[in-house]
């Protein structure tokens, strides 16, 4: 679990990030930060691993101040996928997926093993494990970054817009196998994204921020679509706009669903007992 209580951000040039943010993560969950450019999402994510320390206030995960860990340690002992991958250019496939584990001091050889387990679960071939990043697609690049965040078997994995960089297609399939990965290993996962649809297809909690971090509405994708806590959240979601308002069509060709414009947002079909 992962608690953040009364933390604050400000830079040096004066601009607050984060004004006193409370938020409980759920263990074995993804939690999905969404809002605006802007908003203080992607510094929250950072301040889990400290990649950006708090002006203000504690966060600890399993009851423990990350305050009192040595910055470096912390961050090995946790996942992060970054939005471009942030693949080594001059380190093979297998030896990018290998790094963390070999800084722990893992060997080489057996990280290398590790590797090329990983690149099976996450769906890469084999033979691509001693091809260098600019050989790859950038779906591909993006199955190795989260294949590197796992290497090291974290508790917690972070993901900054992992699949923001990747055409609408490719990125679909990443979302379906980071359910798929879920579903399997049950990490803490803590993702960003600006774009709302994503954050209700992959969370399981849900926090909807405004500028400043502060929580415009935090739940299930449910309980934010069924009842939007503000006019804010509403606009966010689209639900004022009747984006949400979907209704049955019938076809020549069966049931449709279409949205409050009539455009078609999926098709009606009949489950294995024909109901």
């Amino acid at each position: 679990m992962i608690e953040f209580r009364g933390v604050q951000k400000r830079f040096a040039d004066g601009t607050e990030a984060v004004r006193d943010f409370d938020l409980v993560i759920p263990a074995h969950r993804t939690t999905v930060f969404v809002g605006s450019s802007g908003c203080g999402k992607t510094t929250l994510l950072r301040m889990i691993n400290r990649m950006v320390d708090p002006t203000g206030g504690v966060i600890e995960i399993d009851g423990d101040d990350i305050a009192s860990r040595p910055a470096v340690a912390l961050r090995r002992s946790i996942g992060y996928v970054m939005q471009n991958s942030g693949l080594l250019p001059h380190l093979t496939v297998e030896d990018n997926i290998a790094i963390v584990p070999v800084l722990q001091g893992t060997k080489k050889k057996d990280a290398r093993a590790r590797a090329r387990e990983l690149m099976h679960t996450v769906g890469l071939d084999e033979q691509m494990a001693t091809r260098y990043p600019s050989q790859l697609s950038g779906g591909q690049q993006q199955r190795v970054g989260v294949a590197r965040g796992l290497a090291a078997d974290p508790n917690i994995l972070l993901m900054d817009e992992p699949f923001g960089a990747v055409d609408p297609i490719v990125r679909a399939e990443l979302q379906q196998e980071l359910m798929r990965l879920q579903s399997e290993i049950g990490k803490t996962i803590v993702f960003v994204t600006h774009d709302v649809d994503e954050a209700f297809l992959l969370g399981d909690q849900v926090v909807l921020l405004q500028v400043g971090a502060q929580i415009a509405q935090v739940g299930t994708p449910s309980e934010i679509i069924e009842a939007p806590a503000s006019d804010f959240v509403s606009s966010f979601i689209g639900a004022e706009r009747g984006r949400r308002a979907l209704r049955l069509k019938q076809t020549s060709r069966g049931t449709v669903v279409v949205d409050a414009q009539g455009r078609t947002q999926g098709a009606l079909v009949e489950d294995g007992d024909g109901g």
